[in-house]
């Protein structure tokens, strides 16, 4: 009698010719490549307090964009612009990825420049200033940024400044970049609404001491006092200006927005007047913001993972560079293969293409000539309030 082989055996060999079909078709169309993401920021040192919170919201970013695997890989500059230009050159150049995201601190955003535009990668920022992005030309066009200008929050703060009677503000700002920024653009907006510069003082983020600044703005008498520095360093006049007895209206800049600078200010900043973006103050928004879905969604997303009161701004800016990737890539991926200098290319074309697309921290349009893309939607008023940042009417 013959022997016949089992229907298990049967099935066991169409299964196995199944699987050698199917690996012949993965041999003959092989997947993309994952999508390379390089990260600098400054955990540590000076602006750590920016810098953490900032990865605190990666760290909670889906493992693909736009349907591909994604890869995050993320080094710390400690605060230090040289270090950071160190970290942007080995991730472009020794880890290959198609895109940057930061540094957090404006002097190490300007310093990457040169590595970024050399090797055609797009950069996007989590700086406050807008002099790594404007003007739209050379080096520059390889940058993007996240947060609002600070053209738009010196805007905001001296029209709400001239509606309650601010007539003369005396100024001391970081002695950096960031303080030039804030300096040129409050500068320009006071003179448009009147407000007179009585005083203008500098100091540096390691500074332990302002007295001799402070003493000459008090003397000066000014109606207000703006405070150009950015997370715990920028208590250090504003505590000096408390306990000389400066009586007006202090003001400081969208660099605050953290718990830290709450915590370490304490009775010194209740009442601090500020520009900020939607997620800062996103439960004491107003209910028509366009923003305040998004933004009140990823406060409580992030509050749930990291506790109460700990979301910054930074940390909402950092949070919206998702998004802005995942709409970018969909694009890029339909020209270019991610690895390659053409989808950096691609992805650098289509990071100006985002139209009314909605972050945590505002509503973006990008173009060719505006790599920000926010407009007054991402800019209200806030005060400290009660040991919190609430929101302000104009």
């Amino acid at each position: 009698m013959a022997l016949t082989a089992s229907p298990f055996a049967s099935l066991r060999r169409a299964v196995a010719l199944a699987a050698f079909a199917l690996a012949g078709v993965a041999q003959s169309a092989p997947a993309l490549a994952d999508v390379k993401v390089g990260i600098d920021l400054s955990t540590t040192g000076p602006a750590a307090v920016i810098g953490i919170t900032s990865k605190n919201a990666m760290l909670m970013w889906p493992k693909t964009i736009a349907g591909q695997r994604a890869q995050y890989i993320v080094l710390d500059d400690g605060s230090d612009p040289g270090a950071a230009v160190r970290n942007i050159r080995k991730l472009i150049n020794e880890d290959h990825v198609d895109v940057i995201v930061g540094p957090n601190v404006t002097p190490a955003a300007l310093a990457a420049l040169d590595a970024v535009a050399d090797s055609h990668t797009p950069m996007i920022t989590l700086i406050g200033s807008a002099s790594v992005v404007e003007p739209q030309e050379g080096k520059r066009v390889w940058a993007f940024k996240m947060a609002q200008t600070d053209s738009a929050m010196a805007d905001v703060m001296t029209r709400y400044m001239s509606n309650h009677g601010v007539k003369s503000v005396g100024f001391i700002g970081f002695a950096d970049s960031y303080g030039d920024s804030w300096l040129k653009e409050f500068s320009t907006f006071a003179k448009l609404r009147h407000i007179e510069l009585v005083a203008t003082e500098r100091y540096n983020r390691t500074d332990s001491s302002v007295t001799g600044q402070v003493l000459k703005l008090v003397a000066a008498r000014p109606d207000a006092i703006l405070v150009a520095g950015a997370g715990t360093p920028a208590v250090l006049p504003q505590r000096e200006l408390i306990e000389r007895g400066y009586k007006g209206a202090i003001y400081q800049t969208h660099g605050i927005a953290t718990p830290a600078f709450i915590k370490l200010g304490g009775k010194d900043v209740e009442g601090t007047l500020f520009p900020t973006q939607p997620v800062v103050v996103a439960r004491t928004l107003p209910a028509d913001h366009p923003a305040k879905k998004a933004a009140l969604a990823f406060v409580n997303a992030y509050e749930a993972k990291y506790g109460p009161d700990s979301v910054t701004q930074f940390a909402g800016d950092a949070a919206g560079v998702y998004p802005r990737l995942d709409d970018a890539v969909a694009r890029a991926l339909k020209t270019a293969k991610p690895g390659t200098e053409a989808f950096r290319a691609a992805l650098r074309t289509a990071l100006e293409q985002a139209h009314e697309l909605v972050v945590p921290n505002g509503v973006v349009n990008t173009s060719a000539s505006d790599h920000v893309g926010l407009d007054q939607r991402a800019s209200v008023m806030g005060i400290i309030k009660g040991g919190k940042f609430v929101y302000l009417n104009q």
